[in-house]
């Protein structure tokens, strides 16, 4: 199926928080937990949107420890100001920011809450996205501050979780499903990283990470298992290359592609926002 930006609505946002005009939906990819392969995730889906015909972008909120410098394969790109606003990188057909891109890659982040969340609020709204269908936004793991301010402030339309099958993975993203159940975010379905071990040599493969747990985590909070990706060193030769994996690898296009699908399938049964059909109304008197 080929798509194109007529076909993506705008859809409503949390309760006293307005949609920016020109980004359709913004999407944050959450876990609670480090080290699940969210930022990989997160790239790829972005990537694959846009080769489906999307406006598509992706800003890293992970001030602290940033990674799409090195998975777009830009470490040394400094981004332009123009008109007080920053410009991003247009690469592989999508739009690309990242805290990482304003600070050298060996300068640590020494920052408190307060500056982190002012930091990522410019970098959401002072930034020349141009005319958006998807925002992807890589969130950081956790449920703290830094989460808490995105949720008050960010219009977001929906998150995707990212989990494995651990059970020290799985301990933390049920923290973080809920935050967002509380927030009122609904939540588009699961997506269990590394599910399965892939030998470059024979093809065996083994669950390393165990088995079933990311399908008993759907059950529990009755959402949508989108996808099962595979961990294989062509997935981390990719990453450390700076190239998205779902344009070399054709296993991974397809796996990619199906899990964009099904979540824009669920995007698509959310309320619509008809916010920009309503005429201003102008009240005079007599």
């Amino acid at each position: 199926m080929s798509f194109n930006s007529s076909m993506i609505a705008s859809h409503r946002v949390q309760v006293g928080v307005v949609r920016m005009p020109n980004i359709k939906n913004i999407i944050a990819v959450t876990s609670g937990k480090g080290g699940v392969g969210k930022s990989t995730i997160a790239f790829n889906l972005a990537v694959t949107l846009g080769n489906m015909g999307l406006n598509a972008g992706i800003l890293d909120a992970d001030i602290y420890g940033p990674s799409l410098p090195t998975l777009a394969g830009e470490r040394l790109f400094k981004p332009e100001v123009s008109d007080n606003s920053f410009v991003p990188l247009d690469k592989f057909g999508i739009k690309i920011l990242s805290f990482g891109f304003l600070i050298d890659e060996k300068q640590p982040a020494i920052w408190r809450g307060a500056i982190v969340n002012k930091a990522l609020h410019q970098l959401v709204f002072d930034t020349k996205w141009g005319e958006l269908d998807v925002l992807v936004i890589d969130m950081p793991p956790g449920t703290g501050d830094v989460h808490l301010t995105m949720c008050q402030k960010i219009p977001m339309t929906g998150v995707l979780t990212v989990t494995t099958s651990q059970d020290i993975a799985l301990v933390d993203v049920v923290k973080s499903i809920s935050m967002y159940k509380k927030m009122d975010i609904p939540c588009f379905g699961i997506v269990e990283n590394m599910s399965n071990y892939i030998c470059s040599h024979c093809g065996h493969t083994e669950k390393i990470f165990g088995d079933s747990g990311a399908y008993k985590l759907s059950q529990d909070f009755n959402l949508d298992l989108l996808a099962a990706l595979p961990l294989s060193v062509d997935v981390r030769k990719a990453c450390d290359l700076g190239v998205p994996v779902v344009n070399i690898l054709e296993n991974s296009s397809v796996l990619y592609r199906s899990l964009a699908e099904k979540m824009l399938a669920n995007l698509s049964k959310l309320p619509k926002d008809f916010s920009s059909k309503i005429g201003k109304i102008t009240v005079t008197k007599k």
